[in-house]
């Protein structure tokens, strides 16, 4: 799946609000050409929420392990809550630091760089995973519409 795909699979879903920043939006630059989805059937950016999944086109001044600056490069992260996060790493959440996988190789799941304390989990550029990428795409968004801070 390329940007786009994840994009229009991920805004097929009830109630998403897609952030796109970039020149003139009034968020940072270093957030442009990055993507932020929301559960927010009111089209209005929460405020008291993350987003449910992201996906970054970029290395971070936090966040460079996935090397996202080689070219054609992303990252998909998705917020999957702590049993998902178990079901498919098979450690918790706070765990990961004795359990590494590369958080620069294509197509396969590993915890979120920085956030894997918060149940997030990344893939680059997914491709044979987009089964299971799907389907934590939709956890999470059931997660989010479920989810009663707003």
């Amino acid at each position: 799946m390329d940007i786009e795909e994840i994009t229009e699979y991920i805004e097929s879903l009830d109630g998403v609000l897609t952030l796109a920043p970039g020149p003139g939006s009034g968020y940072p630059e270093i957030a442009w050409g990055d993507k932020f989805f929301y559960y927010a059937p009111d089209g209005q950016v929460p405020t008291r929420t993350q987003p449910f999944a992201t996906i970054v086109t970029k290395d971070y001044p936090d966040d460079a392990t996935s090397q996202l600056n080689r070219p054609g490069i992303f990252r998909l992260n998705i917020s999957v809550g702590r049993d998902a996060f178990i079901a498919q790493l098979g450690h918790t959440p706070r765990e990961t630091t004795d359990h590494p996988l590369d958080p620069a190789a294509a197509d396969s799941l590993f915890a979120h760089p920085v956030y894997a304390g918060a149940a997030w989990l990344s893939v680059i550029n997914p491709d044979t995973s987009t089964p299971t990428v799907k389907e934590l795409l939709v956890l999470a968004h059931d997660r989010a519409r479920t989810s009663t801070i707003r």
